[in-house]
């Protein structure tokens, strides 16, 4: 099931790394891609309680003791404002999931469940984390056929939305266009849902990630550098003042955090593109220490043992494949990594190597995880590989890339 959201070892990365990946590849097959956001309004919101009750009957199996729990847990609900000390009357609510709480989210997501069944019918591809669903398809220029059953797809999921009480936003509801550049213009870039034509945009904000029609991650980079630097600007009129361990931890709540969020999806960029990012982790390590502005940053880094970007970039993309290794990663990123197993007994088959598959490295394939992750897991050594724990693997692996970026 293609819903990361609140669930054990998924994430809004691991969705947008699956997402990526296919788009990745399949413009390095020679194929265009089309991705639809969705939008919902007030969605946890509008959740209908039979209907929720009745879904968990008969699509669950939630029978007798447990479905009256759940239905003595949705039913005589009450809220009300309290301003000033006065409490407003009190009303019912007959719809939505209580937020904040901890079934919230899973009975939201056990209400969405039947959305799958839909997309699965027209052939699809499609990711959900909560409410944000994301429908992709990839073709040849020519097969409009595929737009046409993309666009009964769209008719059909809000037909579907509309009998449960969801409400899709076609002003929110975005679509963009991937793949090879001439083909990209071939391809009619205009969808209609129920008579609203959508266009296609340069660019699109996928779960706090922006997504231009290269897949070059430049917008999202000038977005996470312009932000870092505000912060780091605000750290810095007030750096006099902290202790070097509170200025630290302001440091990575603001900034490193943003350096550090999906950067897995920047593994295989160019320099040349992380070279803003660099500059931000540069001045935030000025603002730290107080150094000046024309010393060498390199040792600098070295004695707050910060990796460099792209070796953050390494780390995290080297995680995840331990994570898909062991069994600690959503099944969707477990099929895009295959061990290596040679044809004849080698010394290297119990080496622990992955396939590197064959992709056109001047294309887009290049930078997809399947690539890049059997293609940096196979360099480490045997000993970082063979960490029996995650906790021993952050260590060995942070050591190696602490030597490799600096020349130990």
């Amino acid at each position: 099931m293609f819903q990361s959201g609140f669930r054990a070892h998924h994430s809004t990365e691991t969705a947008l790394l699956k997402v990526t990946n296919d788009l990745l590849i399949a413009s390095d097959h020679g194929l265009v891609s089309m991705l639809v956001l969705l939008d919902l309004s007030a969605a946890f919101d509008t959740v209908d309680h039979s209907i929720l009750l009745q879904r968990l009957e008969h699509v669950i199996g939630i029978k007798g003791t447990a479905l009256d729990w759940f239905r003595s847990y949705l039913s005589d609900r009450y809220q009300f404002a309290h301003v000033h000390g006065v409490p407003s009357s009190y009303s019912r609510v007959s719809h939505g999931v209580p937020q904040g709480s901890v079934l919230g989210p899973i009975l939201f997501t056990l209400y969405m469940l039947p959305l799958g069944n839909i997309i699965r019918q027209h052939g699809i591809n499609f990711h959900c984390y909560a409410d944000d669903t994301q429908l992709y398809l990839s073709m040849k220029p020519e097969e409009t056929e595929k737009l046409v059953k993309l666009q009964t797809c769209l008719k059909d999921i809000k037909s579907w939305m509309s009998s449960n009480f969801l409400l899709l936003n076609p002003g929110k509801t975005e679509v963009m266009v991937f793949g090879p550049e001439p083909l990209r213009d071939r391809l009619d870039h205009m969808i209609t849902l129920d008579g609203i034509s959508l266009t296609s945009s340069l660019s699109v904000r996928n779960l706090g990630v922006t997504f231009d029609q290269n897949l070059s991650f430049n917008s999202h980079i000038k977005l996470v550098s312009r932000s870092a630097f505000f912060h780091l600007r605000n750290i810095s009129k007030i750096r006099k003042l902290l202790m070097q361990p509170d200025a630290e931890k302001l440091v990575h709540a603001f900034v490193t955090s943003r350096l550090d969020y999906c950067n897995s999806l920047l593994s295989g960029c160019p320099n040349n593109s992380l070279r803003s990012l660099q500059l931000i982790q540069n001045a935030a390590a000025r603002v730290l220490t107080g150094i000046d502005k024309r010393d060498h940053i390199t040792p600098v880094l070295v004695s707050l043992h910060w990796l460099p970007v792209k070796f953050r970039i390494t780390f995290k993309t080297l995680l995840l494949t331990y994570k898909v290794l062991r069994g600690l990663a959503p099944s969707y990123l477990e099929e895009l990594v295959i061990p290596y197993q040679p044809n004849r007994p080698l010394r290297s088959q119990n080496a622990g190597l992955l396939v590197v598959p064959r992709v056109s490295r001047s294309r887009m394939g290049g930078r997809a995880f399947s690539y890049q992750a059997p293609l940096l897991w196979n360099q480490l050594p045997v000993q970082v590989r063979e960490a029996d724990s995650i906790a021993t693997f952050k260590i060995r692996l942070k050591t190696y890339l602490f030597e490799k970026a600096y020349c130990y």
